[in-house]
This record gives C-alpha cells, sequence and structure tokens, in this order.
C-alpha cells in the first residue's frame, strides 16, 4: 500500500455491490464525506477497536456494535483495497484480534462475540498496543485511521494517556468514538485526550473524539462519516511535515 492519493476509491462501486450489497448505501455516504474532506483517492489503513466491557451489553444486543462495523468497512473500502477491517475487542483485556471483510460482513459481530468469553472492565492502552503491534507487524508505511469505540473511560487513565503519546510518532490516527449518555463524566478524559498539548506531550494532535449518544444507530450516516474523518486531514498534514508519514 502506498500513502499517495489517487484518483477514486481504493474498491469501486461495482466491486462493492457484487461483494457487500447491504453496505452500498453506506459505502456511497462514506464517499461523499471523504470528497467533502478533501480525502477523494486517499488511501490509508483502517482499524475498528471495539468495547467488550459489562456495561455495553445492550450495545452488542441491538446491533449498535455491528452497525458501526458496517460503517466503518463502507468507510474502509474507500481507503483500503483489501476489502478487511482488522477489529480488535477489548475490556480488561484484549478479548479478540480479527476482522470483518465485504465478503462475510451480515452478522459478523455476533458470530465473534459468540466465541468470547466474560465481559470486563475497560482498558484502553491494551487495545492500543494491539493496534500497534499489528500495524507494525503488517508492514505497511502507510497513514492508518484508527476508530476506537468506547462507553466510558478507562481503569488505567495515565496508561491509556502514555500510549497515545507512544503511537503519535507512528503513521495512526485515533478517532474514539462514545456510546451513551452525553452528560456522563466517563467521557471527561477522552476529551482530556483529545486536547493534549501539542509538542510538549506529542509531536503532533494523534486523536479526536465525538459522542454517537445513547443510541448511536440513530446518528445519520452522513453525519457520522463527517465526524470519522473530519480531523484526519489535518493530522496528515502534520504527520506529513514532521516525517511521521511519509
Amino acid at each position: 500500500m502506498t500513502t499517495q492519493t489517487t484518483p477514486g476509491p481504493a474498491i469501486g462501486l461495482r466491486k462493492v455491490e457484487e461483494r457487500a450489497p447491504r453496505i452500498v448505501s453506506l459505502y456511497k455516504s462514506a464517499g461523499v464525506s471523504l470528497r467533502k474532506h478533501g480525502m477523494d483517492g486517499q488511501r490509508a489503513a483502517v482499524y475498528l477497536v471495539v468495547d467488550y466491557s459489562g456495561s455495553m451489553k445492550d450495545y452488542y444486543r441491538d446491533g449498535s456494535v455491528q452497525a458501526l462495523a458496517d460503517r466503518v468497512l463502507g468507510l474502509s473500502a474507500h481507503l483500503d483495497d483489501d476489502g478487511v477491517v482488522p477489529v480488535v475487542f477489548f475490556s480488561t483485556d484484549v478479548d479478540a484480534v480479527t476482522d470483518i471483510a465485504l465478503d462475510d460482513h451480515h452478522g459478523r459481530i455476533d458470530r465473534i462475540v459468540a466465541g468470547l468469553g466474560h465481559m470486563g472492565r475497560t482498558s484502553y492502552h491494551l487495545a492500543m498496543d494491539a493496534v500497534i503491534d499489528h500495524y507494525l507487524d503488517s508492514g505497511s508505511t502507510a497513514p492508518a485511521l484508527v476508530v476506537f469505540q468506547t462507553d466510558g473511560g478507562p481503569i488505567s487513565k495515565h496508561a491509556a494517556e502514555r500510549y497515545l503519546c507512544k503511537a503519535a510518532r507512528l503513521p495512526l490516527f485515533w478517532q474514539f468514538v462514545g456510546f451513551g449518555d452525553k452528560r456522563s463524566s466517563q467521557f471527561d478524559f477522552l476529551r482530556r485526550l483529545d486536547d493534549l498539548a501539542v509538542p510538549a506531550r506529542r509531536p503532533v494532535d494523534n486523536a479526536g473524539f465525538f459522542h454517537a449518544g445513547e443510541d448511536p444507530r440513530r446518528v445519520p450516516d452522513d453525519e457520522l462519516y463527517d465526524r470519522l474523518v473530519a480531523e484526519f486531514p489535518r493530522w496528515l498534514a502534520a504527520a506529513r511535515a514532521q516525517g511521521i508519514v511519509s
């Protein structure tokens, strides 16, 4: 994979229609947002990290996690030509490192979760470490967009902050997505992460945060995609200026 911008999406509409007809509308909405933010033709790896802590049970049951996975897959088809999104499930530890693909996305989250154990607590840094390892092991030098979903703050704020700062020298941008009550203080930490000082704490601003509310499925596709990609171009420009992205 290269970091250059080339005309058009990584995977064309016809292939998406053949391989994943259920996400064609998502794919089209993602394309509109990417063009709006000057990212038409941009190539990037896309990761999904999902919270598997006990408080997430209802979001798995009502399909919110699957809906997010489908939306991220629709976005990834524009940015990455392999049709696969690596997915990390985390709670107290890393529960699974697997993937979701265009050819097998429908009901994929339920199938993965059926093989997982107890839903634990919330430990961001271990999931972040799993993404970093996966990215480094892949040998890629392309920029990566990591969609990191959670419904609350981590059990170790210090460790999460340290890992975010550590990762700032890698071509990884972390877009945090909150599920739950917007008034909850659980998300104060993520807002603080979003505002960590540059360059005192990290060479570039490598994270964003937005809140999807108590029913994330109700966030319109165009709004969700706008929020997922809005900060990525600014990070990309800063990361290139610092030599983090070639």
